[in-house]
């Protein structure tokens, strides 16, 4: 798994829109707060990205952007980001199935889904906190997100 102090592996992928986003576009621009998730569509999922959508505001003050990521299609993260008024982008790592969540090491080989873990990273690309759940069906704690934001 990528450690705190390590450079973040880098990635491009389509949001859904079906544009390419890549982390270094946000290199020196701002810093990244990247959000894996096991499943769109399913109500942990939902509730967490909810959470960050209704109040994005220790974002907007540490400056970071938000990206989603799911290895579900680019078409399934569309409607389901549509429905919910997602304004982050919410990214496919569907192929090469799960390649980043892989590379971030936290790519689940029994159920082929990433699991639910968070990688805060600065501005220059260094991941300045991680944190993660104990399992799929526990949400993480808003409280993680204010603590890791702070690191930056």
């Amino acid at each position: 798994m990528v450690e705190v102090g390590q450079e973040a592996p880098g990635f491009t992928l389509k949001d859904q829109t079906g544009q390419d986003v890549s982390l270094a576009d946000f290199r020196d621009k701002s810093n990244v707060v990247v959000v894996f998730y096991p499943f769109t569509f399913t109500g942990v999922c939902q509730g967490e990205l909810c959470e960050i959508r209704d109040d994005p505001s220790a974002f907007d003050t540490a400056d970071a952007k938000v990206l989603a990521i799911s290895c579900d299609t680019r078409h399934a993260q569309a409607q389901w980001a549509e429905a919910q008024g997602y304004k982050f982008g919410v990214l496919s790592d569907f192929w090469p199935h799960g390649a980043v969540a892989k590379a971030y090491g936290v790519f689940n080989d029994q159920l082929g889904c990433a699991n639910r873990a968070t990688f805060v990273i600065d501005k220059s690309g260094i991941v300045t906190a991680m944190f993660a759940s104990a399992n799929l069906a526990t949400p993480r704690a808003r409280a993680e997100y204010t603590e890791a934001l702070a690191k930056l």
